[in-house]
């Protein structure tokens, strides 16, 4: 009945199923006197056959100028040459199947060319009103399914109210399954809507919500469609998927698409505390992070991933620390904020020592080892989201330690007063025993840093002593022989850092003398006694950090050979 092209087909040329219905109330020898035209397809009817069904094609016939009418431009037509083609079949009284597939385009159709009950009784937008209430608007996924047929035909299909009509029974019929489930698994209707875009999504929710449908249930059908419409964004929770573009291409389509998806998603998130997995909201982050949407879409997602960063785990943070490919790091604002924005509720509520606050310290200082061996992290980035966490909250900083040392180990470049400010975060008083043996004989660290470590040491070591002997207590057996042990072990360290400061000394004096020969002895011997009065001065200050740290960036580079110590246990070593 209809062709591709410019050629008309005369109705004597329909297929012989259709003529054999015997339902032609007219003989197929009388030729043809109209070629209505739908895009690229032509057909050739009868004009009077199409009048006495469609209210349209009679005002055309009949406003128009000229007085015989023999083509019309139906172009305009929703659904195009294909539903064009069911309206004539109607009119020629030949049957035609009714879908859930097709049935909101043929009623878009037959709403356009006025095939309604007003200008004939039984006509085709009758029958489609019949089919959609009878059969497809019957079901859940009938109804799901006209409405996602309705994305094609707006806005005609929103002004006909065929959408808000799919979007009530879809949300009555969802909550019905939500609230009293029929069948396994009872969340099955979530996977239904998936199929819709995230316009006629939202339209669907909205509609549950005001039905009184639990949060719970809302968060559960976001879920479910935040993974099926970003699949290869959210692949899963653990953050592990596959880069879906070119991260350079920030103006495609494609992307653009994306973006306008993950802000729809977050604005439609309830305000229930609680009701979303935390390493969804992290991929969810790493999704707006990664597609450059909006701040304000990026800042709600920060905001509710802080208001339980409690409980989030370092995996969790890593999250949207990474590219998909893992290879480099994101932008570590987002981290940055939500880390603050939670200090600062702690502080306002509970003061600087909760057991919250204590519990993100080590989580923070575990994430900082976890981002350390990254190259492009600088010193400034790294003291920033370190400093975020107050002092107080950390009970031991053995974590921190250990993040500072990877940090050190995977930046071998860096100068000595970068180290010096790495290492400034750290209080040696707050490492363990293990930690502070480890760091006097750690390479890495600077020559001041050790001297503060070894000074500390000491300084615990006579005060537990101290303790003892104002204590009547029972000492037990073998706890004299390990302190006495310990002081030996760390005089000889102090005694070997002495005999490094000499040499660095007499390196330095050598040098002067070759420029000087005159003032060689007076030189060595002033510079002995600075060295001893240097050493015998820091030894002596309570605290050495009050001050800051000695800027010891002008040793000579030929002490890169030396070893400077005796390495004797390395439970914290990372190597």
């Amino acid at each position: 009945m209809a062709t591709e092209g410019k050629t008309p087909i005369n109705i004597n040329t329909m297929s012989s199923s259709l003529q054999r219905t015997g339902q032609l109330g007219f003989s197929q020898d009388i030729p043809t006197d109209v070629v209505v035209e739908v895009g690229e397809a032509n057909f050739s009817l009868h004009k009077f056959m199409l009048v006495a069904k469609s209210n349209y094609i009679r005002k055309l016939i009949m406003e128009s100028k000229d007085s015989d009418v023999t083509r019309i431009d139906l172009s305009d037509i929703p659904g195009g040459a294909e539903m064009f083609e069911k309206a004539a079949k109607f009119c020629y009284g030949v049957s035609f199947e009714i879908t859930v597939q097709n049935v909101a385009a043929l009623q878009c159709a037959a709403e356009f060319l006025q095939m309604t009950d007003k200008y004939c009784d039984n006509n085709l937008a009758g029958r489609i009103q019949d089919f959609l209430s009878q059969v497809a608007l019957s079901s859940l996924s009938g109804a799901i399914v006209v409405l996602k047929s309705c994305e094609i035909l707006l806005p005609i299909s929103r002004d006909l109210g065929i959408v808000r009509r799919c979007v009530d029974v879809v949300g009555t019929k969802a909550c019905n399954e939500a609230m009293f489930p029929c069948r396994s698994p009872p969340n099955w209707w979530t996977e239904e809507l998936c199929i819709l875009n995230i316009d006629f999504f939202s339209d669907v929710l909205a509609s549950m919500k005001q039905r009184g449908l639990k949060p719970s249930s809302l968060a559960s059908a976001i879920i479910t469609y935040t993974e099926r419409s970003l699949r290869d964004l959210v692949r899963d929770h653990s953050g592990r998927g596959v880069k879906f573009s070119d991260p350079e291409n920030n103006d495609s389509e494609e992307r653009t698409q994306q973006r306008h998806l993950v802000e729809s998603i977050v604005s439609l998130l309830p305000s229930d505390k609680g009701l979303f997995p935390i390493n969804f909201l992290c991929s969810l982050l790493r999704c707006a992070v990664f597609l450059n949407t909006s701040l304000a879409s990026k800042n709600e997602v920060e905001k509710r991933i802080s208001a339980v960063l409690e409980h989030v785990t370092v995996d969790d943070l890593l999250v949207p620390s990474f590219t998909y490919d893992g290879e480099r790091l994101l932008d570590l604002d987002s981290v940055r904020r939500i880390i603050s924005a939670f200090v600062e509720k702690e502080k306002s509520k509970k003061g600087l020592c909760s057991v919250s606050l204590q519990r993100v310290a080590k989580n923070v200082d575990s994430y900082l080892a976890e981002i350390a061996t990254c190259l492009e992290l600088t010193v400034s980035k790294f003291n920033a989201i370190a400093n975020l966490v107050p002092k107080s909250a950390r009970k031991s900083e053995d974590d921190l330690y250990r993040a500072v040392d990877i940090f050190l180990k995977a930046h071998p470049s860096l100068g000595e007063i970068e180290r010096e400010k790495v290492c400034s975060l750290m209080d040696p008083l707050k490492l363990s025993y293990d930690a502070r043996l480890h760091a006097s004989q750690n390479k890495r660290l600077p020559v001041n840093i050790v001297l503060h470590t070894l000074y500390y040491d000491q300084l615990k070591l006579r005060s537990e002593v101290e303790d003892k002997e104002g204590t009547p207590v029972i000492v037990p057996e073998g706890l004299g022989t390990r302190d006495s042990s310990l002081a030996k072990e760390n005089e000889d360290l102090r005694s070997e850092l002495m005999k490094m400061k000499m040499y660095v000394s007499d390196l330095q004096n050598n040098v002067a003398a070759g420029a000087s020969s005159s003032n060689a002895p007076s030189n060595k011997k002033n510079s002995k006694h600075t060295f001893f009065s240097s050493v015998s001065k820091k030894l002596g200050k309570l605290n050495p950090f009050r001050h800051g740290s000695k800027d010891t960036s002008n040793i000579d580079e030929d002490l890169d050979g030396v070893d400077i110590t005796k390495p004797r246990r390395r439970r914290f070593s990372i190597s």
